[in-house]
């Protein structure tokens, strides 16, 4: 009882009292026996194959079932059976469909904030991702921004981990190698690649085996070794790139239409609070916990591992901190948002580098001897 109380008093606390007060509004406490019975549809970026990154989404709605004794149930669609998968947030926020799960930076053509939601390049791990939205005011500055933009409430409900750097038909050693290069990758890391000189393409997990065996991309990037090998992008490119740059501790998200957010009883409004705050931490622990022997069948299925060179690391690192510029001079959500997180980004990192990464360099140095 008191870790529910605690995860319930934690994750209420990040909204900014404005934004409760507001979503709250005809909201009130009541019996078991008068709470509503409801069923919701919600509509997923994700095919139902992946059961890390879809199973996020399940994970979500089984707890908010359980948490309601089986009043409040919801079913996640997979990709493109209610929406289209890069659609969730367009749908979710028209009312069409209640509510959604998906990446943020997917929309960054709606507004380039929304990538906070998911990862920036070079930007926050896992860990830090979290502590930037849970306890460095994050999460009350993306769900402002979504109540005012879209009219969507959200809550992080899964993060990926350090994400892989993508798989490629041909070896990338320097950056005359990805001049005119047809690669998906979305957000503002397919900006920054833009800029190095890669055709971008943002396309569904879905689409992605096929688009790279016709040749329509020559690379793409998708998660980690666990969700590409069930994709089969070994199959039909060898070169495997480290490290993802751009996302290293992407969050995904539930998000919901708040006018239907409104309607739902306080007990409601708790379960999903409660709910997306294990999933998140759910799907990072299943990740970590697969990603490695998944990655240790692709080698021995032929693939080639390669880190990206330090030209190009360098050179991406530099087209991000230009980039992040240019939004910060056009766009004043991203402006706002950048300054603190980017505060926040120097703080924590030299805090983990003084403690976490120090005890990780040392403690792998002896695990490899």
């Amino acid at each position: 009882m008191k870790r529910q109380r605690f995860l319930q008093t934690a994750i209420a606390s990040t909204i900014t009292g404005s934004t409760l007060a507001a979503c709250r509004t005809g909201a009130t406490a009541r019996s078991n026996a008068t709470l509503p019975t409801l069923n919701w549809q919600m509509a997923t970026s994700w095919p139902m194959t992946l059961d890390a990154i879809f199973g996020g989404a399940q994970e979500f709605v089984d707890r908010v079932a359980a948490l309601t004794g089986g009043r409040f149930k919801i079913t996640p669609r997979p990709a493109g059976e209610i929406a289209p998968p890069l659609e969730v947030l367009n749908v979710v926020s028209q009312g069409a469909v209640p509510c959604g799960h998906t990446a943020a930076y997917f929309y960054v053509g709606r507004s380039p904030a929304t990538a906070f939601g998911t990862a920036l390049p070079f930007g926050l791990t896992a860990q830090q991702q979290n502590a930037w939205l849970y306890e460095g005011g994050g999460l009350n500055k993306l769900q402002e921004l979504y109540a005012r933009k879209f009219g969507v409430i959200q809550f992080p409900a899964g993060n990926t981990g350090a994400q892989m750097g993508g798989w490629f038909r041909k070896e990338i050693s320097n950056l005359r190698d990805l001049q005119g290069l047809k690669m998906r990758i979305p957000g503002l890391g397919g900006q920054v690649m833009g800029k190095l000189g890669v055709t971008v393409q943002t396309l569904a997990g879905g689409e992605l085996f096929q688009a790279l065996q016709t040749g329509a991309i020559d690379a793409a990037e998708w998660v980690g070794p666990y969700d590409d090998e069930k994709l089969g992008l070994h199959k039909v490119a060898k070169y495997y790139y480290y490290p993802g740059w751009w996302e290293p501790g992407a969050s995904l998200e539930v998000q919901i239409n708040l006018n239907e957010w409104k309607k739902l009883p306080i007990e409601y409004q708790e379960a999903i609070q409660t709910a997306s705050f294990e999933a998140n931490v759910k799907m990072l622990a299943r990740y970590d916990a697969r990603n490695n022997e998944a990655l240790q069948r692709l080698l021995k299925s032929g693939v080639q591992l390669r880190p990206y060179s330090n030209e190009i690391l360098v050179a991406a690192e530099k087209a991000s901190s230009a980039l992040f510029n240019e939004l910060s001079a056009k766009d004043g959500d991203f402006k706002t948002i950048f300054a603190e997180w980017n505060q926040f980004r120097q703080n924590i990192s030299a805090w983990n580098n003084i403690n976490e990464q120090s005890f990780t360099r040392y403690s792998y140095r002896n695990l490899k001897g």
